[in-house]
């Protein structure tokens, strides 16, 4: 696949280079446990509305033990939720919705293109499209897995109305 077909070009990012780390992405994702799918965010562009992370899968992950015994496949919405903390983190860091959880509101034109393994790193790229702040946010997201595409669509997030201090489950701020 051509670069310039791409949200974000391989060569404009290092996954080797941390940009925020498991603890630093708690501070705006409340995922916990087996539900967090980031390991690291590795590039953030505001001017462009551009992220990137990944997620390192392991043999340890919930789902591996009964998705295809023997041929652990990552399930496709454990994917697509992956592209959805990246598009969280990225949205709260810059309060682009101004909601203090922001949760799944759709999947559109979803393809996958690849397996994800144990083992494999997986790459994920957002691209924020469209805010309406207090309303709903628009991504566009590709996932890769050494440089081949595995997945792409779009996703939509909308602000939670959760009384977050009442639950105890106030994020950390920075």
């Amino acid at each position: 696949m051509a670069g310039k077909d791409l949200i974000l070009d391989f060569s404009e990012y290092d996954v080797n280079h941390v940009v925020a780390d498991i603890e630093q992405i708690r501070r705006y994702n409340l995922q916990r446990y087996e539900m967090e799918q980031l390991t690291a965010i590795c590039h953030v562009d505001s001017e462009r509305k551009i992220c990137a992370g990944y997620k390192d899968v392991t043999l340890n992950e919930f789902w591996v033990r009964g998705h295809m015994p023997k041929a652990p496949l990552m399930p496709g919405v454990i994917i697509c939720e992956v592209a959805a903390q990246l598009a969280s983190y990225f949205v709260q860091k810059f309060d682009l919705l101004g909601a203090k959880v922001v949760g799944f509101g759709g999947l559109e034109e979803v393809k996958f293109r690849g397996g994800v393994l144990p083992g494999d790193r997986l790459v994920m790229v957002v691209q924020l499209l469209k805010v309406r702040r207090g309303a709903m946010i628009v991504c566009r997201f590709e996932g890769f897995v050494k440089e081949a595409m595995v997945v792409q669509g779009q996703l939509k997030g909308i602000p939670l109305p959760l009384d977050l201090e009442a639950l105890g489950l106030v994020p950390a701020q920075s």
